[in-house]
């Protein structure tokens, strides 16, 4: 396990190596391997486990019985997931975590918190209340990605919040075609079409996961 991915985490800012070292043994601290395509988590379960991604991504997904796929965040390495499921742990889950590429995911053990003395229990859990407030705003941008009616709008807010967050109008997203539109839940053919409709509008320019706002 690369402790200096964990000295970089917000959940650990503040800690020196000794202390993680020690959080991470009074955590419970599991490393697992997963190959692209796997499902870690189905919706139903209960976990008690806060999930730090160390190597590769996942996809947080909302999967109907119908098939219908919308994915609602991909967290990538360094970022944290099911957080607020491993502080409620009777609370089943509403979502799915698939590996979105071979990964790594460092399960931490939350019950495990009341053992931790007051002074290093307050300062993890201000930690993470950064992670889940970062989350929050998150959820709430995709509100405004999926919001317009057209597919053309949608595009245009979520390559807007792109360009913001990157100080560039360009640069590239972490979404594969097929990712984009699942995530601002249109058709993958749809998307596609008008991709090529607003390059040739002069609004865009793209190749792959590349974009530049023109």
């Amino acid at each position: 396990m690369d402790i200096s991915v964990l000295h970089n985490s917000i959940l650990f800012k503040g800690f020196d190596d000794t202390e993680i070292a020690e959080l991470m043994k009074a955590l419970n601290a599991a490393e697992k391997n997963y190959k692209k395509g796997t499902m870690i988590f189905s919706s139903g379960e209960i976990t008690d486990k806060l999930c730090f991604v160390t190597a590769g991504g996942v996809t947080i997904e909302s999967n109907d019985m119908w098939g219908n796929r919308t994915i609602l965040n991909l967290v990538g390495k360094g970022q944290f997931f099911a957080e607020s499921y491993a502080l409620l742990p009777d609370v089943p889950m509403l979502v799915d975590v698939c590996a979105a590429e071979d990964c790594s995911i460092v399960f931490l053990s939350m019950k495990s918190l009341a053992d931790l003395n007051d002074t290093i229990r307050a300062r993890l859990l201000a930690n993470l209340l950064t992670i889940t407030t970062r989350k929050n705003l998150h959820l709430s941008s995709r509100s405004f990605h999926t919001a317009p009616r057209q597919v053309r709008g949608r595009i245009m807010a979520y390559l807007n919040t792109v360009s913001v967050q990157k100080h560039s109008r360009e640069f590239d997203i972490p979404f594969d075609r097929q990712q984009l539109a699942d995530y601002l839940n249109v058709e993958r053919s749809v998307l596609s079409n008008e991709l090529s409709k607003m390059q040739r509008d002069g609004l865009i320019r793209c190749r792959k996961n590349h974009f530049e706002i023109i």
